[in-house]
């Protein structure tokens, strides 16, 4: 028995130190669990049966904190240790970033570093560089067959969409929208917008087809056509996007850009309006343009 509780003091004393340095124990309570075992192994020179009844009274206790010591739960990583750890990592990152900047900055010329501590100037909006490249000279066939050109549009606002008679939807849709808005912007600023409509398929829309198609939408709807190279020349200048697809024969489909432009009253570009606007958003865009060019 003496030698069994010799054992089991020297493996408890090596546990315990164990503990000490790994969870920051006290020292007097390993000095307490020393001198504990100390006198729990003289006990071993008892009679057979005290020493029996003692040496299974403290096998049991050893299985609980040793008297004035602590019980130590959990793993090696305790919540104490973990948030240590946390402080200590976040005080040396921003330790460095500190230092960094202050190296940095002293390595600088006294006016960098008085830019740095202003921070960067204030963003002023700058003047107007210059028009867009768009629009320009045409000459072209109306829909009563007379000639026209660009030049005879001056004096008024125009909306200029480009399209082909052939078009199963887009193209209504979007002549739809335009007359309706021509006639909101008149009733709200009483400003009578020119709509115009280009043809993009001169082939198969002659000057009598265009008459006929734009009778279903406005009155002051002009109808524009001509030449392959003319209808060229005009897309070009409004940089349109226009190519057949899926031609056979005379059936076809002209794949195109769907955009509206507004000339103002000299011809001169002022801006474009997608498909993504309606008739409502097409017109409060229009009066808005034709507002600020009366403040010029």
């Amino acid at each position: 028995m003496a030698t069994i509780l010799r054992q089991l003091r020297t493996k408890s004393v090596q546990v315990l130190h164990n503990q000490t340095m790994s969870y920051g124990v006290a020292p007097r309570n390993f000095a307490a669990q020393s001198r504990w075992l100390s006198s729990a192994s003289k006990s071993s020179s008892a009679p057979s049966g005290a020493g029996a009844t003692t040496g299974r009274k403290l096998l049991s206790d050893t299985a609980g904190p040793p008297p004035g010591g602590r019980s130590v739960r959990g793993g090696p990583v305790s919540w104490a240790s973990l948030g240590l750890l946390v402080v200590t990592g976040v005080g040396l990152i921003t330790y460095y970033d500190r230092e960094k900047k202050r190296r940095i900055e002293g390595s600088l010329p006294d006016a960098y570093r008085v830019n740095l501590k202003r921070g960067p100037p204030e963003a002023k909006a700058g003047p107007s560089v210059g028009k867009a490249a768009i629009g320009g000279p045409f000459k072209l066939l109306n829909h009563e067959g007379k000639v026209v050109t660009d030049r005879d549009f001056v004096g008024n606002w125009t909306l200029i969409y480009f399209g082909f008679t052939f078009c199963p939807d887009i193209c209504p849709d979007e002549l739809t929208k335009l007359a309706e808005a021509v006639d909101k912007i008149e009733k709200k600023i009483g400003v009578q917008i020119v709509p115009v409509f280009i043809s993009i398929d001169p082939e198969r829309d002659t000057v009598e087809q265009v008459r006929e198609y734009l009778k279903e939408f406005h009155p002051r709807l002009v109808g524009l056509t001509g030449s392959v190279n003319d209808i060229r020349q005009v897309a070009r200048e409004y940089r349109v996007y226009y190519m057949k697809t899926e031609e056979e024969g005379t059936d076809y489909l002209v794949d195109h850009s769907i955009i509206m432009y507004l000339m103002d009253p000299n011809m001169d570009f002022v801006k474009f309006f997608g498909k993504n606007y309606n008739a409502d958003g097409l017109t409060d865009g229009v009066v808005e343009e034709i507002q600020k060019y009366g403040k010029k």
